[in-house]
């Protein structure tokens, strides 16, 4: 994307406050989403999933189970021995439009990455009636980005509090032993262009490519930027 382009884009988000977007790793005014803790649901409610255990870089992924936009049950732990990528998804997000739009970052790299191998899921814990929440949204919006991997609908929150994921685009990679490695920002051009200027990183290829390596993550950790992850409030 030209600098005139990619301004005019940036301009065009940061009239829409709404949304809770902002390129840094801040929160656009908000506080960050409580890491996942002790339950304070009533014994009357049976039916609250337990919290799961806070997701800890170099430590074993919380493991997780979601239902896809199609009704079917993905659980983590079944994906042991792969690459896993975890993309926090809403598809109301500019950012996310502009990643998996014709220039973005994600256009193409979860099919080339899944072609290899990996596993790659979007997660959506946006509460209902937040923007771009549940499975007819997360359809819609995955089929008009051609996206071909699957979307899980976390309405509750559990998994994205449990991964302390705060933006819309935020992606996590756990290795082939389950280890998270990798969590942050796509790349370091939100929008296409370029933090700071200097040279174009993507981030999550770097990590990838240190895994395949056998070399430890050199940047385990980025700053994310997007749209702030739509939590019940």
């Amino acid at each position: 994307m030209t600098r005139p382009h990619a301004l005019a884009a940036l301009a065009t988000l940061l009239l829409m406050p709404m949304l809770g977007c902002d390129r840094s790793g801040g929160e656009a005014g908000k506080a960050a989403p409580p890491a996942a803790g002790p339950s304070t649901a009533s014994a009357a409610t049976p039916t609250t999933a337990p919290p799961l255990a806070t997701a800890v870089l170099g430590q074993p992924a919380p493991d997780f189970t979601l239902t896809d936009t199609e009704g079917k049950t993905v659980r983590l732990s079944d994906h042991k021995g792969k690459l896993v990528v975890l993309e926090w998804w809403n598809p109301g997000c500019p950012f996310v439009k502009y990643a998996h739009g014709e220039q973005g970052p994600l256009r193409t790299m979860a099919a080339e990455q899944m072609a290899q191998g990996v596993v790659w899921f979007a997660i959506n814990s946006g509460a209902p009636g937040k923007q771009g929440a549940g499975a007819d949204a997360s359809r819609e919006g995955a089929s008009g980005f051609g996206m071909g991997h699957p979307v899980l609908i976390d309405e509750a929150g559990t998994v994205g509090r449990a991964y302390e994921a705060r933006k819309t685009p935020h992606v996590f990679l756990i290795d082939d032993k389950g280890v998270l490695v990798y969590r942050g920002a796509i790349d370091n051009a939100p929008i296409g262009e370029v933090d700071g200027g200097g040279a174009y990183v993507n981030h999550l290829a770097a990590a990838l490519a240190d895994v395949r390596a056998g070399k430890p993550v050199a940047t385990a950790q980025t700053d994310a930027y997007g749209c702030s992850v739509k939590y019940a409030s």
